[in-house]
């Protein structure tokens, strides 16, 4: 009923676009929850390897929560699942987090200057690989007994694992191209910035600058990433299993992909 209700809905389907999922998820992502609280710790210079620990494990935290909520729920998740993917997340993002850390700082023929621009983007490596684990983790149950595939009726036609593998290909894509505006842009443009005369002159200004550039890359990148892929996407039935494309006379099927 959920999915035949999302099928019907005029809203979705105006989503069908990427024009169309960048103004949805631009409007429902605010930018001013960033005046909320501190959302900006993966970004902060010269970390110790404590707050490298506390801030990975808190992304994959949330990240574990949002794979779970927006999964494919057709298909009952047992707890464990649940658990499993959130202990491998935080394991593989600090671990890698960390490892990275490490060989920077034992990199000696790099200067200093050198070796702080690339731990700045240490994050994106770390939360990437992460990400994957975490959505892989979290919803091996749907790889394992498939997901349902709908005809353009909304019909459910049956559970495809071949789908299932569609959709967390395309959740693992985006999550992957998710965190790169955010972690991996503002480095760099504060790089640049940083070795200009008005910054030089005013290091006050460095972090006012820095919030203003996470600001655009959440408020604008945020949504682009988030709209590559439709939630509800369309696949050959002929690509399905033979089970499945002898059930139906539609030539395509959708299934939910999930966020």
């Amino acid at each position: 009923v959920f999915l035949r209700d999302v099928l019907g809905n005029s809203n979705l389907r105006t989503t069908t676009s990427f024009y169309g999922r960048f103004r949805h998820f631009l409007d429902i992502i605010d930018p001013r929850t960033l005046f909320v609280t501190e959302v900006v710790g993966l970004l902060l210079p010269n970390q110790t390897l404590a707050s490298t620990v506390f801030w990975q494990w808190l992304n994959q935290s949330h990240n574990a929560c949002v794979n779970y909520a927006n999964r494919n729920a057709t298909k009952p998740s047992p707890t464990s699942k649940f658990i499993q993917g959130y202990l491998g997340a935080v394991i593989s993002a600090v671990s890698i987090a960390v490892g990275l850390n490490v060989l920077v700082q034992r990199a000696n023929k790099f200067t200093p200057a050198t070796r702080l621009l690339i731990q700045r983007f240490v994050p994106f490596p770390a939360v990437a690989s992460a990400n994957i684990c975490n959505v892989v983790l979290m919803r091996h149950t749907e790889l394992e007994e498939g997901i349902d595939v709908l005809d353009n009726n909304g019909n459910i036609v049956g559970s495809s694992r071949i789908a299932a593998k569609h959709a967390l290909l395309e959740t693992a894509l985006t999550r992957v191209v998710l965190p790169m505006p955010i972690l991996v842009l503002p480095p760099i443009i504060m790089s640049i910035l940083e070795k200009t005369s008005l910054l030089r002159s005013r290091p006050r200004m460095i972090l006012p600058v820095q919030s203003l550039v996470c600001l655009a890359a959440f408020g604008l990148a945020l949504p682009l990433a988030i709209s590559l892929f439709p939630q509800m996407s369309e696949i050959e039935t002929a690509r399905l299993e033979p089970e499945i494309a002898a059930a139906t006379s539609s030539e395509t099927v959708v299934y939910n992909k999930g966020l």
